[in-house]
């Protein structure tokens, strides 16, 4: 969801926190704000509603300046996006600030309490509230009495000096943060300045994700590495429940008892180029050009060419428990949802292992029926999903061993995962998905492999067939990004102006469909629906006529039986809404000439086997959604309304 960027060094620090709210913009957000101070400098707040070009606009005629501080850009939960409702929010004392990522969800009591003690918001916000929490803490601590009502405060000079910033500080922050936090229940992600103990920030975390950057003679916070890559490899991923205390001598790390923590950074490897534009128009572009590299990256070191052999080094789940387990329960939202309905096809398939896909925001909330011997499979792009997490939580209480597929190392999934499968598709910036899907799908297949093999329902002489088909994917890809742009821009042309759109799929097809109908639906605005082409009949014939797009997955894999089956009764789908005057852009294997005889636009890709057709026809279905909501004139990178990463439920 929204950016967190904070600095505490020897630089001025406004270039540095406004750089890194830059370099996560693709997190989605709808105002922005700065507080900064040191250097002889008082603390110091900037806000704006919109992108962060008006923050900028504001520092430029009324500048700031200090060597700490801290921004955020927002996406609104509570209250609407404007000055008063931006981060940092500040205390009744006007010399603490907090930015916050996350819900709190018992703000509306604290906030009644705060108002009873003479408290005054001027905001619509939870996360004004705490900063107010702190500063009730800090006033408890000091032995101050309760406040006056406000209709005694005016008359009152305790109560201004309170208001104007004399309250004592006789409780060290970090302290009164421990405290406060205690308080608060709900998710978040916080970081805290205050006047009174000048070259400090103290961050906790509690759900969304934080993240400490150790520099030389600098120190970072940020909501996503990407914000302070381009300054520190070194990281360390702040965990639920700590409290981290960032000076110029360094960072300290406790739990929220004050117990100490070892702060045990990691390296990262990313390439911060691979966070930029590189010379394309959009990011979501340049990252659907991207996914041969990421499913490349995806299966290297986990597929051996030369014997078929899948390895799976990052698992605490040993192949007895593999073969022990009696089914699989995927949990996921949005596109990993997708992935995971697809998943389920490769793993029954291949594994003959039973397996039912969740929407992780539903699957604690149905009371689900414990079954230890069940295994739970988490899919999560930031690995920092609320609900995710949630769900992966539930399976565990119920006694399931978790696996997890993750484009991000060292994230809350990952951590309480008993085996990774990471997705190497690098920094996805945009917010619709493209390479993090595709790299989900080739996982799944990976893993889909592993499992049939270990429990011996492939034959070495299958194996060796299926990892040569997956080896060739990325090729392929490459075959369909040079062949099907200018056809996919065209069609952009023609159906731009529709008002809706229908996907349809069969089989494995049909998690395509629905993810088709996501990308548009998510960068042009344009409503569509996924189906499966089999229901056509029992509803959504009613809605064809001719200027309704009907794109429909008809691929086969001619060497597979039943996935010629399902072509063939595609087809038959197919006639129905021709006859009906529905306009048909069908997605067919290269050579399918019978095809081009029923529909007015054929898209061709390359064949490959049933089970990763799914990757290779996603493909154009973004370009095509992405073209579409070019020509329409939508912000491709950061839809209205979505997040990168959901990060509250």
């Amino acid at each position: 969801m929204c950016g967190i960027v904070g600095y505490i060094g020897p630089k001025p620090c406004v270039p540095v926190i406004m750089e890194g709210l830059a370099r996560l913009e693709y997190r989605g957000y709808d105002s922005a704000g700065i507080a900064v101070a040191g250097g002889g400098h008082p603390l110091q707040l900037r806000r704006a509603p919109g992108k962060l070009r008006n923050l900028d606009a504001i520092l430029a005629k009324d500048p700031v300046e200090g060597t700490y501080g801290i921004g955020h850009t927002r996406w609104a939960t509570h209250g609407r996006p404007t000055e008063e409702n931006a981060h940092p929010h500040r205390d009744g004392t006007g010399t603490l600030v907090v930015v916050h990522n996350g819900i709190v969800e018992n703000y509306l009591k604290l906030k009644n309490d705060l108002i009873a003690k003479g408290h005054k918001f001027s905001s619509e916000t939870d996360t004004e509230i705490i900063a107010h929490v702190i500063q009730d803490e800090l006033e408890i601590a000091a032995g101050m009495p309760e406040r006056l009502t406000n209709t005694d405060a005016a008359d009152s000079n305790t109560s201004q000096a309170v208001i104007m910033g004399a309250l004592p500080q006789s409780l060290p922050l970090e302290e009164a943060v421990r405290r406060a936090v205690k308080r608060l229940t709900g998710a978040f992600a916080i970081g805290v300045l205050s006047a009174a103990e000048p070259d400090k920030m103290v961050a906790a975390r509690m759900g969304p994700p934080a993240v400490l950057g150790l520099g030389d003679g600098e120190f970072f916070l940020a909501s996503d590495v990407p914000g302070i890559l381009h300054h520190t490899r070194d990281i360390y991923f702040l965990q639920d429940g700590e409290v981290a205390v960032l000076t110029k001598q360094g960072i300290t790390l406790t739990d929220f008892d004050a117990q100490p923590k070892t702060l045990t950074p990691q390296r990262i490897t990313w390439d911060p180029i691979q966070a930029e534009k590189a010379g394309y128009k959009h990011f979501m572009l340049k990252e659907i050009d991207e996914q041969p590299r990421a499913v490349r990256d995806t299966t290297l070191g986990r597929v051996s060419l030369d014997t078929g052999k899948v390895f799976l080094p990052d698992m605490k789940i040993t192949d007895d428990e593999f073969r022990a387990a009696t089914g699989i329960t995927i949990a996921a939202c949005g596109t990993s949802w997708h992935a995971g309905l697809a998943g389920k096809f490769m793993i029954e398939r291949l594994a003959r292992l039973p397996v039912d896909v969740d929407y992780a925001s539903e699957y604690r909330y149905r009371d689900p029926i414990p079954n230890p011997s069940e295994l739970g499979l988490l899919i999560t792009q930031s690995g920092e999903t609320a609900d995710t997490i949630a769900a992966q939580q539930e399976l565990i209480a119920k006694g399931s061993k978790t696996l997890a597929i993750c484009n991000v190392v060292g994230s809350a999934v990952t951590r309480l995962a008993a085996g990774v499968i990471t997705t190497n598709a690098g920094p996805e910036i945009g917010v619709a998905s493209t390479k993090a899907f595709t790299a989900q799908l080739t996982a799944l297949f990976t893993l889909a492999l592993h499992l049939a093999q270990v429990r011996s329902t492939v034959t070495p002489e299958q194996s060796l067939h299926l990892v040569t088909e997956l080896a060739a994917v990325p090729g392929k890809i490459e075959t369909i990004l040079r062949s099907v742009d200018d056809q996919c821009c065209d069609l952009a042309k023609i159906y731009g102006n529709a008002r809706d759109f229908l996907f349809l799929g069969r089989g494995i097809h049909y998690p395509i469909a629905l993810e088709g109908a996501l990308k548009l639906k998510e960068i042009s605005y344009i409503h569509a629906e996924g189906y499966p082409a089999g229901e056509m009949k029992h509803g959504p014939n009613a809605l064809i006529d001719e200027s309704l797009p009907v794109v429909c997955i008809a691929t086969q894999d001619p060497t597979d039986p039943s996935s010629v089956l399902k072509y063939e009764k595609t087809l038959s789908n197919i006639q129905e809404v021709t006859a009906r005057s529905g306009r048909v852009i069908a997605i067919a294997i290269e050579g399918d000439e019978h095809i081009g005889q029923l529909v007015e636009h054929v898209i061709y890709i390359p064949q490959s086997h049933e089970l990763l057709l799914p990757i290779l026809e996603v493909v154009p279905l973004q370009l095509l959604a992405y073209h579409i909501a070019v020509r329409r004139g939508c912000d491709v990178d950061q839809p209205r309304n979505l997040a990168k990463s959901v990060t509250v439920e």
